[in-house]
């Protein structure tokens, strides 16, 4: 059992066994494929989130549950080899450690069924008991892959940055989202969140979100043309570099994990934003949710390209 005396970063999710199969390409309705390679990766948002902060520096804590089987084991002996302090993942007897069926066909799509398992019977009781940790922490990071007041009770403790990435999505509560510091989503995300797909045009972004119920700070993030960023009543863009992508599964969490690290150290969004694009492409490069997260060095050097790109 790792344990860090004060966190940087307080992760609340998720944590499950991904089951990785490659095939050429994603069944349809009713149709059976052949896979051409199979797998087994520790996954869960929460979890992965966690591997990606800690791979990068930041101290953190993870708080969530696990089965009493190898499963629970595998994912824990993860998060400690990544560094995190796994002291507040607990183990619940009567569920099984949370399951992830992965689909990635040969463009790098991916097709995610998840299996909560013991995610479902994490309680707002295990953020109290970790509410030490939590409380201290710079920045709390969580998901939807546990249940709503699980949540809720992680952002009313939450005394730094609280971040939402709000996945699988659904819509939320007014107050709710008057807790989150700064909420990460996806195109999809965005649509089931706000109601209406993103703009085509960037710069109507506030607009879309005028009158409506909104969180501080919005990232959105836009896969291979990198992320768009909505705080202050402005509306940043960032762009993404060319990578050879191989599987984007985890792309977004290791986005969410990379933009904990840097708003941890205090940097302004739109900077951790810039990061996080850099990790998140990275990350791209190899199968697998987990295995393919960057180092601090790796992303600092990818970094340090496009600022010297981008000051010519």
């Amino acid at each position: 059992m790792k344990k860090v005396s004060t966190p940087d970063i307080v992760v609340v999710g998720s944590v499950n066994l991904d089951m990785v199969a490659t095939v050429q390409s994603l069944p349809k309705p009713g149709e059976t494929t052949l896979a051409r390679t199979y797998a087994e990766f520790p996954g869960g948002k929460g979890s992965n989130q966690a591997i990606a902060a800690a791979r990068l520096g930041s101290r953190v804590a993870f708080v969530g549950r696990v089965g009493c089987d190898e499963a629970g084991r595998t994912v824990r002996e993860a998060l400690i080899v990544a560094g995190v302090d796994e002291s507040h993942l607990l183990v619940d007897a009567a569920s099984p450690t949370g399951r992830a069926l992965v689909l990635v066909d040969e463009t790098a799509e991916n097709s995610i069924v998840v299996v909560s398992g013991a995610n479902a019977t994490l309680n707002p009781g295990s953020v109290i008991q970790a509410a030490e940790a939590v409380e201290e922490a710079a920045v709390v990071l969580a998901q939807l892959e546990v249940p709503l007041e699980v949540v809720r009770v992680a952002a009313q403790r939450s005394k730094g940055i609280f971040v939402l990435n709000p996945a699988p999505a659904r819509a939320l509560e007014r107050e709710l989202l008057e807790l989150v510091d700064v909420m990460v989503v996806n195109e999809g995300e965005f649509e089931v969140v706000f109601g209406q797909p993103v703009p085509e045009d960037p710069a109507l972004l506030g607009e879309a979100l005028a009158g409506r119920k909104a969180p501080a700070s919005l990232v959105v993030t836009l896969g291979g043309r990198g992320a768009l960023i909505w705080a202050s009543g402005e509306t940043t863009q960032i762009p993404a570099p060319s990578v050879n992508v191989v599987d984007t599964t985890g792309a977004g969490d290791t986005f969410v994990g990379a933009l904990g690290n840097a708003l941890a150290k205090g940097e302004p969004l739109h900077e951790a934003a810039k990061w996080a694009v850099c990790a998140a492409s990275l990350s791209t490069q190899s199968l697998g949710a987990t295995s393919g997260m960057p180092t601090h060095a790796a992303v600092r050097e990818l970094h340090g390209k496009l600022a010297r790109v981008d000051g010519q």
